[in-house]
């Protein structure tokens, strides 16, 4: 099943390095270092932003898993990373990316 069809679940794990490579490859446009996955966002223009964020804090309280976000005038950069996992990633922060990189093209698109 892929990534952005799942749920997060309770509890995740710290990923393995050799695991947060290879998942990775299914959320493009993401980076992984120091246990944080992040990704900078382009919007056409304010407006579209700020829809973009709302749209993201949906699949974080959906997911009851939140994500530190900065927030410019056509920018969005999303930051996962799992404090309960001691600040690693586990795969509920890729889970979460997946569901973020799906709803992108509909921002951009509008």
């Amino acid at each position: 099943m892929k990534l952005e069809h799942r749920d997060c679940i309770r509890n995740a794990r710290a990923l393995d390095p050799w695991v947060i490579d290879a998942l990775l490859n299914d959320v493009p446009g993401w980076t992984a270092i120091d246990g944080i996955l992040s990704r900078e966002f382009r919007l056409p223009d304010y407006r579209a932003t700020i829809a973009f964020v709302n749209a993201v804090a949906l699949v974080a309280e959906t997911q009851d898993h939140h994500p530190e976000l900065t927030v410019g005038h056509a920018t969005c950069r999303v930051t996962w990373s799992t404090h309960s996992a001691g600040g690693a990633l586990t795969e509920n922060d890729f889970i979460c990316a997946a569901k973020v990189n799906a709803l992108y093209p509909e921002m951009t698109s509008a």
